[in-house]
Parts: structure tokens; C-alpha cells; sequence
């Protein structure tokens, strides 16, 4: 029990004491006198009193515990996906995959204690010292460009990485078969970048095994002492083997001369798996390839006895490494066969590997090509191959950086006060898996609420199927109240790259509800796995739905507050809203109870639409009678006026206790403070012109008739605004927050940076309305043409100078900004080209 809630068991069970002391005239007496009480009526008004305050706080205290315990309870609606939807028994065909986005290349089956496999490499010589060991995507680890040049978020892909003077070129492919998800194999080819091939380098590839408990591997070696395969057995797989086949040279079968080495320990924990083959590569040998001269090399100096192993912790798990050293160019095979799949059949099936690899991942590849124009038509629409080729990148990006993770997070539940008066700890969430797609395989490579309703946008024109996976599995979160955690960080590779401050979620913080949006895709498209789906899914959209509406509402009826913005610190020039996923976009300038966020509402607007759609053709009646009132309110022009219009500003706005007069200004020994002149804070519209101004134009919630859509258009038109030559900007160029820090040590986010997310929003609204009637449909029609050009130009232009998509774009020369690559809602990119929205 946390140390808060034992703090509160005691106060109301001694209150209780006190009030029968008082009752009885006992030794709780408070005349201060031995002596007999001096009136029997005091004495029982004041046992009264007391008794009804310690049944106060012990309401207080059950209240609390209550909150407390639905916070970390999952909801009991049923799951909108199958019992074991992750399972060999149940989806085959996704039982293993490319699901470690945070590393470079590796695959692991969905399962909670998963069987991983994974690459790791070094350039040996090249520099003085320990040579730099690569294996997980880091920012700023000087590799690239990398990334999928083909991945069907299924059976196959193929992946090129710079590094340095290498590049390295990783394919998989998966072959069904038996009752554990059929075989699969690996290429990895590495190759010189310049064509001067007078000073080859030496390269060391590590290919490993990682068991997370009990199961069983066994490593057969050859005479010298060379591992020949690895067999192995678990609950999940059945009997299976790993085979590192022998090196070539790339595109035929010359053979490679190779020198091994290998490792084999307890699995030491998967966050440490870099730094104990780091530290392990401490031995020199010698690689003699024939009729060259012997070169040193840093190597594993393991053994495969088993006695050399070392203490191994009880269901520890093993982990089991292969290096092999050798002259680029090159290429090595690594094969999985499954001992059911082999066994499926009355003949052994031949191994995937040599010429039979060859083949089958070009013909991949090429049902990759077909498939990709059929679904988004991007060659018929005339872009240039390069153009098609980006849009290929930009989906197979997404696919590749799906990955499954099981744990535990950490929860604050919300105690039913303001946040800064909370003294309780955070709990344990139930274990839960997740599979999901990640903004970014090098910075954010784990599961991000806002984030994955517009992967999951893209990821549904190509595979209905994942996205009902992913929807299922975010919905499985839903804790007892209705709410799903906006950042979710499962496992331990999860939570090693991620700050302590940032690690606990708070029930009462939201964030858009952007699932909504493939839902309602799914809804229009009418397939029938997908109508079946939303029909298991819709209690728990609906309990979602409801959490947000009635938890976020605001100070007058049809308004909403996001809850959780940072307080008022001397050092913020405006205190960040990160549960609205635009972080530091400028709003009041004093937060308080009295704001009402515009982009929230519209949300709710979008959800109650969505909801009450979904509601009236699953013939929920009631759910549909209710939620129809609300959506039809939140869309009445008059009530969005009423409470967002701001005449002076001409725009939608947040209302709240606000004032421009804020700068930071250096003050020693603090350094950049916030002060506030005139005039001073009141209550009123917020001058903040940006993404959030537009909220009711970006979600479709006006009529093309509305007084309001002129007004937007203008301001999202006008350079001296919104318009730049590579996509709108988050905020306006003439706010006086615009490209401002909002720190000494956090320079600015969403003040004038473009965001592929909202002008893919902005795209939609601008093609919604320039198909309707109206007075700006010919300008609607206009401007989504002129801006689809300069988002899609820009973006693509970046990629051919640097090889990535980024986080975000400069608004003022388009240059990428922020993390990389990041192939989350940028990959809504091809969506733009292929005007899909």
C-alpha cells in the first residue's frame, strides 16, 4: 500500500477514537480537569461534532481509496480483439516480426516473455580505442541516413544504413508454415560507400539470441569450435533452430573468409545488452584471411561450454552472441526454422537461404511495388519516381517501426483535487501489452496516444487488419474510469530511455482523441471486418469517449479545460499543456480553473459526431439518443461563438486569465525569468493566432456557409500569419510568442514550426470544402492545391538532401528540425500526395 494511503488510514480510525472517548466523559475530556463534565448536553454536542468530522474524512478516505483503485483497475468491458489475439494459434502471420523499433535490426515474436533476436556491428581499427558499437537507433550517434526502403508491416523488408564509410543493407522475410508462425530469414550485406576499394575496412557483425526466462538454447559447434546452429525449445515456438550461414561475397556465392567468436551468458537484463558486449570486447585476435596479411581485431573472448557460462539467475533468461569478423563487401544469412513448420509437411521444406532468398525477397519486393500503386496511385497521378519512391519510404517507415511491448506503467491517480495538492504515490497499471506504431525509432520509439490515431490513418489504406490490431490493443488500456495513459512505457527497454519526470501518467490528463479519426475512416469505408470490429470495440470507444467529456469539462456548460498544465513557475515565459499534444503553443498566460481550450472542444465536437454515427448504425438507440443532443450543441454556431469568438482578435480563441505583457529577461544568479508588466492578467480571449485558431476549420466543424470560414481562410492565407512557402506554421509570425524559448533551457516547439500532422488536417478541411457549395469553395479548392505543394515539395526536397523525414520544419528555409527519422505523422506525407484524406 502506498505511503499516502496509510497516512490516511490513520487519521479517520483516530478521529473515531476521540469522538467515543468524548461521548463516554472518558480520559478524551477537554475541560483540562479531572472532574465531572460540566453539562451532559456540551458534552454530547461535542461528541457530535466530532463524530461527524472523522465520518467526513473517513468518507473522505474511502472516496480516496475508491479513486485509487479504479485508477490502476482495467475496464470490464470485453475486448474488442480475440482471447490471445497475439498468439502463434491466432495470428500466425504476426507472430514474429521487426517489432524492436529502438534498434537498428532485430525481431522478437508478441508475446510477453518474447524469444529476441537482434544485429549489432563495429568497424574495427578505425579509431584509436574501443570501436564504436552500434545497435540501437540514437540520435546522435553520427549513423546515417537509415531506414525501410521496403516493409509490408507483415512478412518482409528491406532496410539500407549509412555508416560512416559502410553501407549496410538488412532484409528479412518470413515463410508460414506449422502452429509457431512458419520460419524466416535474414540478409545483411555490407558494402564500401566510395568505390575506391584500395583500403577495406574490417567489419564484426554480432548476431544474438535473447531468452527472457526459462526456455531452453543449445548451441552445437563444430570441430573447430565454430557454432554451427542454435537449437532451442519454448512454450511458444516449439522446437526451433537458428543457423548463421556462411559468408559471400554480395550477389553470388563466392565465399568469404570469416573469423567467430562467441558469447554466451545470462540474459543480464535487455537495457544492458550493448554494454556488456561493449565492455565483453576487451581480447585482440587475429583475422588470417588466405593470401592476405593477419589483421587485429577486438573479439568476444566467450565460451559455448556450459560450465564457462558464469552464475546464471533463476529464469534469468540466456542470452547467446556470434560474432563474425571479415572484408567488406560481404553478405551473411541468418536463418530461423520453425520445427512444426518443417514438420507440416511430408517433405522437408528447403532452406531459406542462397538463391531461394534471393528469390523470394524479390518477389516481395515486387508485390510491394504493385501493391503500393494499387492502393495510393501515386504514378498515375504523375509524381516523379522519386517522388513515389519517398511515399514508399515514408509507409515503410511506419511499418517498420510497429513494435510490441508488455509491462507495467506507472499511474497517479486523480484524487479529486488540484494536482499541486496531491500527496499520494503513484501506483502499478495492471500488465498490458501493446502493439503499436512509434513516432520515432531514435528518440520516441515507444507508444504515443495523439501520435497513433494518424499512424493509424495511414497504416489502414495499406492494412485494415494492423490497425485493428493497434486500435484493439490501445483500447485494451482502458482503465476502469474510462481513461488510456497519453504516453505508454512498457517493459524495460520502454523504460530505460525514458526520464524519471516524465515516467508516471496522471488519470486526469487527456489527450485528442485522434483514434477517432481511422475510426471514422473505417465506419465510412464500410468493410465488413471492419464493422464487425468497431461493433466489439464501441463499449469501450463509447467509455473513452465519456471519460474525456465529462472529466475535461469546463467552467460553463459546452466548454472544456485540458487538465495538467504546468504551473505558473518563475521561469516559463507560458506554462505548457502537454496533454494537448501542442505542448508549449502559447495559452492564458495565468493558468486557472477559468480557461476554455478551443481545440478541446473541438475534439469533443469530432467525438460526439463519431460516436453518435457509430451509435445509430450499430442500432445503439440509447447511446445514439444520447450522444446526439450533445454533438448537435457542440456544432450549433451559435454556442462555438458564444464562447470562442473573439470580435476583437477576428479569430477563434482560448479564453483565460491572460496577458501579452510577459518576456523572459535575464536575471542573475537565475538566469532567464518570466516577467509579467501591463497591462496585467484578466479574464479574456487569448491572443495566441496558430493551429488552435483553426481547430474548427481543420476538424470540418463549420458549415461552408459560416461567417467564420472567410475570416480562417484569410488569416491561414496570409504570409504575415500562418502561410509559409513550406507548409502553414504552427503560430502566427506577428505573435509576440512567435519563435520565442519558453525557457532558459527549452527553446521553442510548436511557435512557428511546420507540422505534418496539422497540415495533413488543414489538407482535409481545405479538400472538404472545396467539394462543397458555398462562397469559398473556389478559394478552398485553391489553397489546398497551393499548400499540397509546397508540404509535399518541401518534404520531399528535405529527404533528397539528408536522406530523412523529420519531426518538424523550419518555417522560414524548410530545413528538418527536431528528431529523425521520424516516420510517425510525417508519413501522412503520402497521404497528402495521394490526396487520400
Amino acid at each position: 500500500m502506498a505511503r499516502g494511503e496509510r497516512r490516511r488510514r490513520a487519521v479517520p480510525a483516530e478521529g473515531v477514537r476521540t469522538a467515543e472517548r468524548a461521548a463516554r466523559g472518558g480520559p478524551g475530556r477537554r475541560d483540562g480537569r479531572g472532574g465531572a463534565p460540566r453539562s451532559t448536553a456540551g458534552g454530547v454536542a461535542v461528541a457530535i461534532v466530532v463524530l461527524s468530522l472523522a465520518l467526513g474524512l473517513f468518507g473522505r478516505w474511502v472516496l480516496a481509496w475508491h479513486r485509487a483503485r479504479r485508477a490502476v483497475t482495467l475496464h470490464s468491458a470485453p475486448p474488442a480483439l480475440p482471447a490471445n489475439s497475439s498468439s502463434p494459434a491466432v495470428a500466425p502471420g504476426l507472430f514474429w516480426g521487426t517489432y524492436r523499433p529502438h534498434v537498428y535490426f532485430g525481431m522478437k515474436t508478441r508475446s510477453p516473455k518474447p524469444l529476441l533476436t537482434g544485429l549489432m556491428w563495429v568497424q574495427q581499427g578505425t579509431t584509436p580505442g574501443t570501436p564504436k558499437l552500434r545497435h540501437t537507433c540514437e540520435q546522435g550517434d553520427g549513423v546515417g541516413p537509415y531506414g525501410w526502403e521496403f516493409h509490408d508491416g507483415l512478412s518482409f523488408g528491406r532496410q539500407h544504413i549509412q555508416d560512416g564509410a559502410l553501407w549496410l543493407t538488412t532484409e528479412f522475410v518470413k515463410r508460414p508454415g506449422g502452429q509457431h508462425g512458419g520460419d524466416w530469414s535474414w540478409r545483411v550485406t555490407v558494402e564500401p560507400q566510395a568505390s575506391n576499394t584500395s583500403a577495406l575496412p574490417l567489419v564484426s557483425l554480432f548476431f544474438y539470441v535473447v531468452t527472457d526466462g526459462k526456455e531452453v538454447l543449445l548451441p552445437e559447434v563444430e570441430a573447430k569450435g565454430q557454432l554451427k546452429f542454435i537449437s532451442g525449445h519454448t512454450s511458444e515456438l516449439g522446437d526451433f533452430r537458428f543457423t548463421l550461414m556462411p559468408p559471400t561475397s554480395p550477389g553470388d556465392t563466392t565465399p568469404k573468409y570469416g573469423s567467430y567468436n562467441v558469447f554466451w551468458t545470462s540474459n543480464p537484463g535487455l537495457p544492458l545488452l550493448t554494454e556488456m558486449v561493449k565492455n565483453s570486447l576487451n581480447s585482440w585476435f587475429q583475422h588470417r584471411s588466405p593470401g592476405a596479411s593477419p589483421e587485429r581485431y577486438l573479439g568476444l573472448p566467450g565460451s559455448l561450454k556450459w560450465e564457462d557460462r558464469g552464475p546464471s539467475g533463476q529464469g534469468q533468461g540466456q542470452f547467446l552472441i556470434q560474432q563474425v569478423t571479415l572484408k567488406v563487401p560481404f553478405s551473411i544469412e541468418f536463418v530461423f526454422e520453425s520445427g512444426s513448420a518443417q514438420a507440416g509437411g511430408n517433405q522437408a521444406l528447403p532452406r531459406l537461404a542462397g538463391s531461394l532468398l534471393t528469390q523470394t525477397l524479390e518477389s516481395h519486393a515486387e508485390a510491394f511495388r504493385e501493391r503500393f500503386e494499387k492502393t495510393f496511385h501515386l504514378k498515375e497521378k504523375g509524381l516523379s519516381p522519386g517522388e513515389q519512391a519517398l511515399g514508399q519510404v515514408a509507409l515503410s517507415g511506419l511499418l517498420g517501426g510497429i513494435g510490441y511491448f508488455y509491462g507495467q506503467g506507472l499511474v497517479l491517480p486523480d484524487m479529486g483535487v488540484e494536482e499541486s495538492e496531491q500527496k499520494v504515490d503513484p501506483a502499478l497499471f495492471p500488465p498490458v501489452p501493446l502493439f503499436t506504431a512509434v513516432p520515432s525509432r531514435s528518440f520516441f520509439p515507444r507508444g504515443f496516444l495523439w501520435d497513433e490515431g494518424f499512424h493509424q490513418l495511414v497504416v489502414q489504406r495499406w492494412d485494415p487488419y494492423l490497425t485493428r490490431e493497434a486500435l484493439g490493443h490501445w483500447l485494451g488500456l482502458l482503465n476502469a474510469d474510462g481513461w488510456i495513459g497519453r504516453e505508454q512505457i512498457l517493459g524495460d527497454e520502454a523504460r530505460a530511455r525514458v526520464p524519471p519526470e516524465f515516467l508516471v501518467q496522471r488519470t486526469v490528463h487527456a489527450n485528442p482523441p485522434t483514434l477517432l479519426l481511422p475510426v471514422a475512416h473505417m465506419l465510412e469505408g464500410g468493410d465488413p471486418d471492419d464493422l464487425a470490429f468497431l461493433q466489439k470495440a464501441f463499449p469501450r470507444l463509447h467509455a473513452w469517449f465519456s471519460w474525456l467529456h465529462q472529466s475535461q469539462a469546463g467552467p460553463v456548460p459546452l466548454s472544456y479545460r485540458w487538465r495538467g498544465r504546468d504551473p505558473a513557475l518563475p521561469t516559463l515565459l507560458n506554462p505548457k499543456t502537454l496533454p494537448s499534444g501542442l505542448d508549449d503553443y502559447p495559452r492564458a498566460s495565468h493558468p486557472s480553473v477559468a480557461e476554455r481550450h478551443l481545440d478541446l472542444r473541438c475534439w469533443v465536437a469530432l467525438g460526439a459526431r463519431v460516436l453518435m454515427r457509430l451509435a445509430e448504425y450499430l442500432g445503439e438507440a440509447e447511446v445514439a439518443a444520447e450522444l446526439g443532443p450533445l454533438a448537435a450543441s457542440l456544432e450549433a454556431a451559435e454556442s462555438l461563438d458564444e464562447l470562442h469568438w473573439a470580435q476583437e482578435l477576428g479569430v477563434f480563441a482560448d479564453f483565460g486569465n491572460h496577458t501579452k505583457a510577459v518576456q523572459l529577461k535575464p536575471r542573475p544568479p537565475q538566469g532567464l525569468v518570466r516577467v509579467v508588466g501591463r497591462p496585467q492578467p484578466q479574464l479574456q480571449y487569448v491572443d495566441a493566432l496558430g493551429y488552435v485558431s483553426l481547430f474548427p476549420l481543420l476538424l470540418q466543424l463549420l458549415d461552408p456557409n459560416s461567417s467564420r470560414l472567410g475570416p480562417l481562410l484569410d488569416i491561414l492565407a496570409d504570409s504575415r500569419h500562418l502561410w509559409s512557402p513550406f507548409g502553414l506554421r504552427s503560430l502566427a509570425a506577428s505573435s509576440s510568442f512567435y519563435g520565442q524559448r519558453n525557457s532558459e533551457h527549452d527553446p521553442p516547439y510548436w511557435r512557428g514550426a511546420v507540422w505534418l500532422n496539422v497540415n495533413y488536417l488543414a489538407l482535409g478541411a481545405l479538400h472538404h470544402y472545396g467539394q462543397l457549395k458555398g462562397p469559398h469553395q473556389a478559394r478552398a479548392a485553391k489553397l489546398h492545391g497551393e499548400l499540397r505543394a509546397n508540404v509535399v515539395g518541401n518534404v520531399w526536397r528535405q529527404y533528397q538532401s539528408t536522406g530523412f523525414l523529420w519531426e518538424q520544419y523550419s518555417d522560414r528555409d524548410g530545413r528538418g528540425m527536431g528528431c529523425r527519422p521520424f516516420h510517425g505523422w510525417t508519413s501522412l506525407v503520402l497521404l497528402a500526395m495521394a490526396e487520400d484524406y
